[in-house]
């Protein structure tokens, strides 16, 4: 999963001519901020983001290599010998060519499966996935040769430099990552674009770059077909600078300082005007970013596959059963009773709590429905009183819901104790039964209450080919704040394009939106 994951901020800048700089937050655009200095005459603290992924890249490369060489090192010394747990005198020529071998190897194939590309550095997952991947196939090929050639396994490089190693190298890019976006989010470091296309293709894009965490652009303006300096184009009530027309953008660029020129769509001159843009950027080292038209579908399902000089974009259907699933299933059963174990006390003083706030049960049971719209009863810890069912009616008229939701955010029907287990979203904790018992999943989309599948859409009935879950995207990006339309496509999103690490991802923001909750009454 490559698209929405993070919910961290991001200055989205608007230069040129007529423009205005905004201060204030909102759901469309995290930052606005006013940037002085013209063009040509940044100062150093707002560098060009290629320069600074290009260090990003030397210091990573630096860090991989102490932190290789020291796994290594560390599973040289380290015996597990029932005598002797450290041998640091033990240099045996054949585990000193071994390791001397596993560090080349593994630091070369970091760089051969592009962990240091400056496209995955800072955003997405893509840069830990190829550090696991060059890890793995680095340990499979020793463990090959150590069979081919009839070689004394090795076990301490397996049992203390293989986990060691990826945890530091992990580490290590993560820190690398804070530091980058922090950086990030002060307004530096960012590569400098400017948008082109038609007018709705642009404020689409626009809207994406904005929303999206961890976006590595700096948008100084856009370029529409017959536009000219001095125009506007309004985004959600925000004005973004025409800079020139598509035919004098490669003009501009030079003239900005712009690093990147995003088509967003189709442009007049169609693929021939792409093709010779591309080659003119070429005199200002500007890149060419081509923005795909094929919403909802994440980078893993994405393959690029040239016949005969025509590069052909695969998307993979996507799948709602296998061993992906089966594996998703048995991650599971394995949380949700761990969970329901160590939280044990935790589950008793709430329904303690609970019981004693108010009369009625301790816990609350709804009906809602699962995958292919099979009914089952959802378990919460009641945070309402008791008659709140039949006082629904009678706040229909104050929902503050979006589309087909219900919601209120000082609901009257919410107990004293209801509110701040609400907000620390500990109401729902007895939904790992639900999960244990193969009724949800820890990660999907929102369970829908009967009434709202009805209300759905055609479309939106694609949210129950899946279990719904604990939690999802739309948990860790604004729940109750959400509008409708944005809860949707979240879900949508997550049913076609999941995948396992992109749900420990979801539960690990989960715990973070815990910590700081949003959107949750």
């Amino acid at each position: 999963m490559s698209e929405p994951l993070g919910a961290g901020p991001f200055a989205l800048a608007f230069l040129g001519s007529g423009s205005t700089a905004g201060t204030a937050v909102d759901q469309g655009y995290s930052q606005f901020r006013p940037i002085p200095e013209p063009a040509g005459q940044r100062s150093a603290a707002r560098s060009s983001g290629r320069l600074w992924a290009k260090f990003l890249r030397r210091l990573l490369r630096c860090t991989d290599l102490v932190v290789v060489f020291a796994a290594v090192f560390a599973g040289f010394l380290i015996r597990f010998d029932a005598s002797e747990a450290f041998l640091p005198g033990r240099f045996e020529a054949l585990e000193t060519a071994v390791g001397l071998v596993l560090v080349l190897l593994w630091v070369g194939a970091l760089d051969a499966y592009r962990s240091h590309d400056p496209k995955v550095l800072g955003v997405g997952t893509s840069e830990y996935k190829r550090v696991a991947a060059a890890t793995g196939a680095v340990f499979g090929i020793l463990a090959l040769v150590l069979v081919v050639l009839r070689l004394q396994p090795v076990a301490e490089y397996y049992l203390v430099s293989l986990p060691v190693g990826m945890t530091a190298l992990v580490a290590s890019r993560w820190t690398a990552r804070r530091w980058y976006n922090a950086r990030q989010s002060q307004g530096q470091y960012f590569v400098r674009a400017i948008v082109i296309g038609q007018a709705e293709d642009v404020r689409y894009v626009l809207k994406r770059i904005a929303k999206k965490s961890g976006a590595v652009y700096e948008i100084l303006g856009v370029a529409l077909p017959g536009g000219r300096r001095g125009m506007g184009l309004d985004v959600d009530g925000r004005r973004v600078p025409v800079l020139s027309s598509t035919d004098d953008v490669v003009r501009t660029v030079g003239s900005t300082g712009a690093e990147a020129v995003i088509v967003a769509g189709p442009v007049p001159g169609g693929n021939q005007y792409i093709r010779e843009l591309g080659w003119r950027l070429e005199e200002h080292s500007a890149e060419l970013v081509l923005a795909s038209t094929l919403t909802n579908v994440a980078g893993p399902r994405i393959h690029w596959r040239p016949v005969e000089g025509l590069p052909l974009m695969h998307v993979d259907v996507p799948r709602y059963s296998g061993s992906k699933h089966a594996f998703k299933r048995l991650m599971d059963v394995v949380v949700a009773a761990a969970a329901l174990i160590l939280l044990g006390p935790l589950l008793l003083t709430l329904a303690v709590i609970v019981k004693s706030s108010s009369p009625g049960p301790v816990l609350f049971r709804q009906e809602r429905v699962g995958k292919g719209g099979k009914p089952f009863r959802m378990l919460k810890f009641r945070s309402m009183v008791v008659d709140a069912e039949t006082a629904l009616a009678g706040l229909m008229e104050r929902n503050e819901g979006a589309g087909v939701l219900f919601k209120l955010q000082n609901d009257p029907r919410v107990t004293g104790c209801g509110r701040w287990m609400r907000r620390f979203s500990l109401d729902e904790l007895p939904q790992f039964w639900n999960v244990l018992t193969g009724q949800m999943s820890l990660v999907g989309p929102r369970p829908p209450l009967r009434r709202e599948v009805d209300g759905y859409e055609r479309h939106t009935h694609r949210r129950l080919l899946i279990k719904p879950g604990i939690t999802g995207l739309w948990q860790i990006n604004g729940r109750s704040d959400l509008p409708w339309d944005e809860a949707v496509r979240l879900d949508l999103y997550y049913v076609e394009n999941w995948s396992i690490i992109g749900d420990a991802i979801i539960m690990w923001r989960t715990l973070k939106a815990m910590c700081l909750p949003a959107g949750a009454y």
